[in-house]
């Protein structure tokens, strides 16, 4: 026999694990990529902190939900590997359903500062997803939890737009060649973090979808912050109440 190939060996050395002392978590999990806007959400459930054991650099917070177990409040997150990392530990402590809330910057013309996009599917230009090997049929949203969200949405009359989005980790070379490129394709947003947490998702067999707002638009090749605008902070709002309508009142 030959010598062992160690490199054919998929087993990883450093594994996510819930530890000693450690929540055990309820069915959803909300992820929350800025920093308000996850403090917003910990303020209106009254979430309480908790300090992950090891390999957490987000902060976690636990919302009580009667006899039900608790809802788990994460982030803020920063990129495909951060993302991950606050990914794996939610689901080694029991996550089953994971809602993502971030900011996104616009590719199309017909979406703006303050628009909403549930992401279907993610275009990888991040440096995580090609580690986790998933088939690309299974890197999809959940369409079970989009449902969910759509028809949240209408309830709340809040328009929304569903489609694929770009994920990049280099956001300084966001350049004109791939905006065009990329709208063109119909890719509605770029982003940082969806395509890494969707495959992921896969990997681990749980059920993932995103709420994406629109913070800035670069379609025009002529860059457009709506960061700090008051469009903008009232759909943080407006999503950061419906996640929470959506998981505190799931079982």
């Amino acid at each position: 026999m030959g010598k062992r190939n160690a490199l054919s060996n998929d087993k990883a050395i450093i594994r996510p694990r819930r530890k000693k002392g450690e929540p055990l978590l309820g069915p959803d999990a909300i992820m929350v990529a800025i920093p308000s806007d996850l403090m917003f959400m910990v303020d209106l459930t009254h979430a309480e902190r908790v300090a992950p054991k090891t390999l957490s650099p987000f902060k976690l917070f636990l919302a009580k939900r009667g006899k039900n177990s608790p809802l788990a409040l994460a982030g803020p997150l920063l990129g495909a590997p951060q993302g991950v990392m606050v990914m794996e530990k939610l689901i080694a402590l029991g996550a089953k359903r994971v809602w993502v809330l971030g900011w996104c910057g616009s590719l199309q013309p017909h979406l703006l500062v303050g628009d909403i996009v549930i992401p279907t599917t993610a275009l990888s230009e991040e440096g995580v997803s090609a580690h986790y090997p998933v088939d690309g049929e299974k890197k999809q949203t959940s369409a079970l939890l989009n449902k969910r969200l759509e028809d949240a949405l209408v309830k709340a009359e809040l328009p929304f737009k569903k489609g694929p989005v770009w994920t990049t980790d280099a956001i300084y070379r966001e350049t004109e060649k791939k905006v065009l490129a990329y709208g063109k394709k119909g890719l509605l947003a770029v982003e940082m973090e969806m395509s890494a947490l969707i495959t992921v998702a896969a990997y681990r067999s749980v059920e993932i979808a995103g709420l994406l707002l629109v913070s800035d638009e670069l379609f025009s090749l002529d860059w457009h912050d709506g960061v700090g605008s008051q469009t903008l902070k009232k759909v943080c709002r407006d999503a950061g109440h419906l996640l929470l309508d959506l998981c505190m009142n799931s079982g």
